[in-house]
């Protein structure tokens, strides 16, 4: 079966503390970790601009996906809008989906 991937990029949203949005996605990126159908999520800081992270994602399927929102700690760490999405790509192994025609 072909795994599920994402990768996002969020950044601070305005106003936001940076210390407590690092605090808060390094325990995001724990209790993700161990869900039943996560296999990666990752979270990397952007050198030049601190305010800015990338989320690499590993899950089972989509629906993994759609029940990482639904879990608790999901929902407690995007209650706080302490982070807003600039970008999310959906993507898969290579080879594993059929030619587009351009």
């Amino acid at each position: 079966m072909t795994r599920y991937f994402i990768s996002a990029g969020i950044e601070l949203q305005d106003g936001a503390d940076l210390r407590e949005t690092e605090a808060g996605l390094r325990d995001l990126a724990l209790k993700t970790q161990d869900e039943p159908d996560c296999h990666l999520f990752e979270i990397r800081q952007n050198r030049k601009d601190p305010r800015k992270f990338t989320l690499w994602e590993s899950w089972t399927d989509k629906k993994a996906l759609e029940a990482h929102f639904e879990m608790p700690h999901t929902k407690a760490f995007l209650a706080r809008n302490l982070t807003k999405v600039n970008y999310i790509e959906e993507l898969s192994e290579i080879g594993a989906l059929e030619a587009v025609d351009a």
